[in-house]
């Protein structure tokens, strides 16, 4: 799937206009998140076909006393 982002879409409202608002309700949850890692790429400047790795030696594995 290739997203294009719609800047025409969106506009500045408050909380309360934001809970009434069904931008993505009609998409399943896959496409939700489809489109959340879409907009991750464009933010953090990657290719989605091909995404950063978690740098796994920053973070260590112990037993709980």
């Amino acid at each position: 799937m290739d997203f294009k982002l719609d800047r025409t879409a969106f506009s500045k409202q408050s909380h309360q206009d934001e809970d009434s608002s069904k931008t993505f309700r009609h998409l399943c949850y896959k496409e939700r998140l489809e489109v959340a890692f879409y907009l991750n790429s464009v933010a953090f400047n990657f290719d989605r076909n091909n995404p950063p790795k978690m740098d796994k030696t920053y973070f260590t594995k112990r037993a709980r006393n």
